[in-house]
């Protein structure tokens, strides 16, 4: 069934009502994944991930109308844009948060060749197939320019929310989303994109969001962002987001991983200049049958730069996760600090992690450090917590949060935080209030 998914996936991109300005792109995306392969897991990369379901899907040649709610995050002040089953809600989404973005349809003649210019830079080389799917059917996106020492005083807050109607039939649907900021000398922001999607309809898997996005931040830029996939345990998603840093440029990077049936994502961080940092933390909580997976590559190129990773997984039920970070430091990237830790809680015998961090080094003065590990709940916390009068099913709420609870803290903005704590203590069984558990104090 691979060839068959990938001969569908090429139909459903050469139906597409394409922008004149954007047609080489398709042809070279469509050029592109029609020679490609499916990966299987006598691929090193997808080695752990099965794409059989996804390919076994039947996909309508158009997205159903949107019936999606759009979540708000409480007391986050920020710009809004809703796309609902990939179109632009426009009553949905705050009229300065349109204001702020170009829409690709929407692009003038000189915004036209400023997109022309980076879109496809940043992930240039890097053979993704399925951002080739996307540059095959791209006839729409976003674009974030904030240009030389400006700041945007809110977040950016981007939902993509994905539904099926109960009278779309049986086919799941394609969504193929595009992100590019770009961030001149000086500048800095916030961007948070938030996957969401109902539950599924009659076990229906209803959606496959494949989203690419592309980021360049400039000299002496930063740039806060958050990717947040909480979407439908039925849904299917692919992300690539692709980092390019300049001189003194500074990337702080935080990715949530709870929904979908599959979650496969590959976020790739280039160091051109020196004097750039990365900070990129991540949080993944399967559950039941769920597969989440993140593969992670920094690539140092040049010397006096930072990076700083940091993923943690719970695993539950007969949940499936892999995590492959890799931190590359080339021949020219002297005076590199760069450590990567990936830590890992089984709740059940059931539950699998694969991990693999790794560090590959071709320059001698370095400070570099690398570990992952695999741990169930400590029997003798959880006892000692029961003998405080706290019952079985909330210690091990507890002992989870505790083990996740350090990246949540420290994330840029509070709210985001508050928000996805309840959000998780329901990954456990709970939906009541546990307040004094799920703010740190344990």
């Amino acid at each position: 069934m691979a060839a068959e998914f990938i001969a569908q996936q090429l139909t459903l991109a050469k139906n597409i009502s394409p922008l004149a300005w954007l047609t080489s792109t398709n042809e070279r995306g469509q050029q592109a994944f029609s020679q490609a392969e499916l990966p299987t897991k006598k691929h090193e990369d997808w080695k752990y991930t099965s794409l059989y379901n996804l390919s076994q899907a039947g996909f309508a040649a158009t997205a159903p109308e949107a019936q999606a709610h759009a979540p708000v995050i409480p007391g986050l002040s920020a710009h809004r844009i809703v796309i609902a089953n990939g179109e632009i809600d426009t009553n949905a989404s705050d009229a300065a948060a349109l204001e702020l973005v170009v829409r690709f349809r929407d692009a003038r003649p000189e915004q036209q060749e400023i997109i022309r210019g980076l879109l496809g830079e940043v992930k240039a080389d890097r053979g993704h197939l399925f951002a080739d799917l996307n540059d095959a059917s791209i006839n729409d996106g976003l674009f974030l320019l904030v240009e030389k020492n400006q700041r945007l005083e809110h977040p950016l807050h981007i939902v993509y929310a994905n539904s099926c109607s109960s009278t779309a039939g049986d086919e799941a649907f394609t969504v193929n989303t595009r992100l590019l900021v770009a961030l001149e000398q000086g500048a800095e922001a916030t961007v948070i994109e938030h996957y969401a999607g109902d539950d599924t309809v009659d076990g229906v898997q209803n959606n496959f969001t494949n989203a690419v996005t592309e980021i360049r931040i400039g000299d002496n830029a930063k740039l806060t962002h958050y990717r947040l996939q909480l979407m439908s345990e039925s849904a299917f998603h692919i992300g690539g987001t692709f980092i390019d840093l300049q001189r003194d440029a500074r990337y702080e990077g935080f990715h949530l991983g709870l929904g979908t049936a599959l979650t496969r994502n590959d976020i790739i961080v280039n160091h051109n200049v020196g004097g750039s940092h990365c900070e990129m933390n991540g949080v993944y909580v399967p559950q039941n049958k769920q597969v989440i997976d993140f593969h992670t590559c920094v690539e140092h190129k040049v010397a006096h730069c930072t990076t700083n990773e940091v993923f943690r997984g719970i695993m539950n039920n007969k949940a499936k996760a892999t995590f492959n970070g890799r931190i590359h430091i080339h021949p020219d990237a002297q005076k590199t600090l760069a450590e990567l830790s990936n830590k890992n809680l089984l709740l059940t015998n059931t539950a699998e992690i694969n991990t693999k961090p790794e560090l590959e080094i071709y320059a001698d003065d370095v400070q570099c450090a690398h570990g992952a590990t695999v741990a169930q709940l400590e029997e003798k916390a959880r006892f000692y917590l029961q003998s405080r009068g706290i019952s079985k099913e909330d210690a091990e709420i507890m002992l989870s949060f505790g083990f996740i609870n350090e990246l949540l803290n420290g994330l840029n903005h509070e709210e985001i935080g508050l928000w996805l704590r309840p959000q998780l203590a329901q990954r456990f069984g709970r939906s009541d209030d546990l307040s004094a558990q799920l703010t740190g104090e344990l």
